[in-house]
């Protein structure tokens, strides 16, 4: 499998699991109707760790167009790739976030909220805030590039040792928990402008009765923060921990 088809499945299934749990929590006659933001962000998490497990022996999982801009910054990605992998990352969220227009298919017309339809593609504000909302996705972006540096770097996982292979995709997982439980609730945390941008278009383009509009007035902060944020966290992983 090429890297390119493999961040597109990758992130296919981090969307399909992801936004699928959304779909579980807030969609109506769903079996898990109002099981709450942990349900959601237990199902992120996992939806993360078993992408990882699925392409990250081929294209590294970045599934993250902030996570490839950030590695590229501070030389750790050939930036004659990174056009490559954001589209793959796009276009897999945008298959990812269909695959779960159908999955729950009977339960887009027994929805009447317009907003609960959107929530299960992108995310929106608690507090519609511009400015701090574009602060929120930075700080939790941040934290997301920062984190999977440290994690997977060799002083906490030792390279050819098993255990990067082993526990990697999960711990990794685990740090997309603690950013949805800890920084999740002023925007939703994107944290991955893929994450946001292809499933908000799949909203736009597909046929769902009663959706409203895909509030394309928001949908700037959780491409610009996720991209400074991840761009900041790789410098700063780099100054301070590898300044080689």
């Amino acid at each position: 499998m090429s890297p390119f088809l493999a961040e597109l499945i990758g992130t296919m299934i981090l969307i399909i699991l992801g936004d699928g749990v959304v779909a579980n929590v807030v969609l109506n006659k769903s079996k898990g109707q109002n099981s709450g933001w942990i349900v959601i962000t237990t199902g992120w998490a996992l939806g993360v760790a078993v992408a990882v497990y699925c392409v990250g022996a081929i294209s590294g999982a970045h599934l993250n167009p902030a996570v490839t801009l950030g590695l590229a910054a501070i030389g750790k990605f050939s930036w004659s790739l990174v056009p490559a992998y954001v589209l793959a990352q796009m276009t897999g969220a945008v298959i990812g976030s269909v695959v779960v227009w159908l999955a729950y298919f009977p339960h887009w017309k027994e929805t009447a909220n317009a907003g609960s339809k959107l929530a299960v593609f992108c995310t929106s504000p608690a507090i519609r805030m511009a400015p701090m909302n574009l602060v929120t996705e930075i700080i939790g972006t941040f934290v997301l590039v920062l984190g999977v540096l440290a994690i997977l770097s060799p002083g906490n996982l030792l390279p050819n040792s098993g255990f990067d292979k082993g526990f990697g995709p999960f711990l990794v997982g685990l740090l997309v928990w603690s950013i949805g439980l800890s920084l999740g609730g002023p925007t939703g945390y994107a944290i991955n402008p893929a994450r946001d941008f292809g499933p908000r278009l799949a909203h736009f383009c597909l046929p769902i009765d009663g959706k409203g509009d895909s509030d394309w007035n928001y949908a700037w902060v959780p491409i610009v923060g996720p991209i400074l944020g991840g761009i900041s966290g790789a410098w700063f992983y780099k100054l301070l921990w590898n300044p080689a």
